[in-house]
C-alpha cells in the first residue's frame, strides 16, 4: 500500500452521485468556516467571503477530476471492448444464462424460457 493517493486512485470505484456528493461535503466545510469564525469571535463576513471562494474552487476541482476520471473510464470500456469484440451487455434475443431476458432463449416452444421437453 503506498501512502500516495495518486496509486490508490485508480482503484477507487465512482461513487453513484459524485457531483452531488462533492457539492455536499464542500458545502459542509464551507459553512463549517463560516461557523468557527464565529465561534472564535472572528470576521465572519471575511469568513462568509473565504467560505464561498472555497466552495467554487473546490468544487470546481472536484467536478473537473470527476469529470476526468468519468471520461478515461468511458475511453478505457470503450478500448476493452473494441479489441475483444465484444460487449457485456446482453443482446436483443437474449441470452441461455438467463431465461427471464429475451423470451424463448433457451429454444423452448411455451415462451418462458426453458425447454418444453414434455411436448
Amino acid at each position: 500500500m503506498s501512502l500516495s493517493p495518486k496509486h490508490e486512485r485508480g482503484n477507487r470505484p465512482i461513487p453513484a452521485h459524485p457531483y452531488r456528493d462533492t457539492a455536499i461535503v464542500n458545502a459542509g466545510l464551507a459553512i463549517a468556516i463560516v461557523v468557527l469564525a464565529a465561534l472564535t469571535s472572528g470576521d465572519v463576513a471575511r469568513a462568509a467571503l473565504v467560505a464561498v471562494v472555497f466552495f467554487v474552487v473546490a468544487t470546481t476541482w472536484s467536478w473537473w477530476r470527476f469529470h476526468e476520471r468519468i471520461k478515461a473510464q468511458a475511453a478505457n470500456e470503450a478500448t476493452r471492448v473494441g479489441a475483444s469484440g465484444k460487449t457485456d451487455a446482453v443482446d436483443d434475443a437474449g441470452s441461455d444464462d438467463d431465461p427471464d431476458i429475451g423470451g424463448n432463449a433457451r429454444g423452448g416452444t411455451d415462451g418462458t424460457g426453458w425447454r418444453n421437453d414434455s411436448a
